[in-house]
């Protein structure tokens, strides 16, 4: 099968751009003590998590219960729930899920803690608890290093819980595109979970692993980090909210979609936002990079005078947000050159619970 046989809207992924940022990530966790544990909110495609297991990586991380699931019906054995679950409906399938796979949650609350407890005492099973630790985010997490040990230590009281370390996700970092700052924040983060370890174990308690991280500051962190597990996804894909940080990755993900009208003054393409995520930045599409885009819900229109483009040709889109692009769709293509190599079914799509 040829690229321009797929029907469109449709996702592709490039081969050798995929390859080389699997490569490009061994390069910059070597002589790191981190070890990826890929985000699959970023994929929610098993044969990517199953791949990433192949390239070395501990464990796959999530985002949701839902797509726990997913990954160990897929065969991953080792997977970190990096959120709450707190849902009482919820506990029983988490429970059941952790005597399937080796199997790690976060919590931020005493009530959280006993309730998870209960969970895993009427399974007879057992399941390691992240305590998440506030940096900067301003969204899950203690915020102080006696919250933090009260709840590691309550964690730790409980006959069917396992304390696992510290849950401190800088995602406020992420996507900041002055280096400078980036690096003097992460630093800061870096000597504040440094402290914390050392203040919980100091109090009896040995911190196993220290979880976050993501592709806008892989790189930033020090050789002498205190995390143990990097989190992060798009590293795999890229997007156009990332192009602007000059990271060491190549842009693998695109959207492929078909002209459909053109006109003296525009082009008429046809995938529109429900083909493509709007909540970072603007989608680009290489080929007419100075036009003007109008999005509608089925059509893109690309603003550009007297253009060589015809009826049925395809056009390249480099989505303005990778994670919640892949969300959108079932499958996606992967392409070496003009040809369709494979195609992956996007089984965790819509996966939010």
């Amino acid at each position: 099968m040829k690229i321009h046989e797929i029907e469109t809207p449709a996702l592709i992924l490039d081969k050798h751009a995929l390859e080389k940022n699997f490569q490009e990530m061994d390069r910059l966790l070597d002589g790191s003590p981190m070890t990826l544990y890929p985000h699959y909110k970023s994929n929610k495609c098993p044969r990517i998590a199953q791949m990433q297991m192949q390239h070395g990586a501990g464990g796959i991380t999530c985002a949701k219960l839902s797509e726990a699931e997913d990954l160990a019906e897929a065969g991953i054995s080792t997977i970190v729930i990096a959120n709450q679950v707190v849902q009482a409906e919820k506990l029983p399938r988490l429970a059941a899920l952790a005597g399937r796979c080796d199997l790690t949650v976060c919590a931020d609350d005493p009530e959280n803690v006993l309730a998870l407890e209960q969970a895993m005492a009427a399974a007879s099973g057992q399941l390691r608890v992240l305590v998440e630790y506030e940096v900067g985010m301003r969204r899950c997490g203690v915020e102080t290093p006696e919250e933090f040990l009260f709840l590691a230590q309550l964690i730790d009281a409980q006959p069917h819980l396992i304390f696992e370390g510290i849950q401190a996700y800088a995602g406020h970092l992420s996507h900041e595109s002055d280096a400078s700052r980036r690096k003097t924040e992460l630093l800061d983060i870096e000597a504040r979970i440094k402290a914390l370890k050392a203040f919980v174990e100091q109090n009896g308690l040995p911190v196993r692993n220290v979880c976050g991280g993501s592709t806008g500051t892989a790189a930033d962190k020090p050789l002498d980090t205190a995390y143990t597990q990097l989190q992060a996804g798009s590293y795999l894909f890229m997007d156009a909210t990332y192009e602007t940080l000059n990271l060491r990755f190549q842009q693998a993900l695109f959207l492929l979609t078909t002209v459909i009208s053109v006109k003296e003054d525009r082009v008429m393409l046809d995938g529109g936002v429900k083909s493509l995520a709007m909540d970072q930045a603007v989608p680009v599409f290489p080929a007419l990079p100075d036009a003007e885009i109008i999005f509608s819900e089925e059509h893109t229109t690309l603003l550009a005078r007297n253009t060589s483009l015809k009826l049925g040709d395809n056009m390249r889109c480099i989505p303005g947000h990778c994670c919640t692009t892949m969300n959108i769709h079932d499958k996606i293509y992967l392409v070496d050159g003009e040809d369709v190599v494979d195609v992956w079914a996007i089984t965790s799509r819509g996966k939010a619970q």
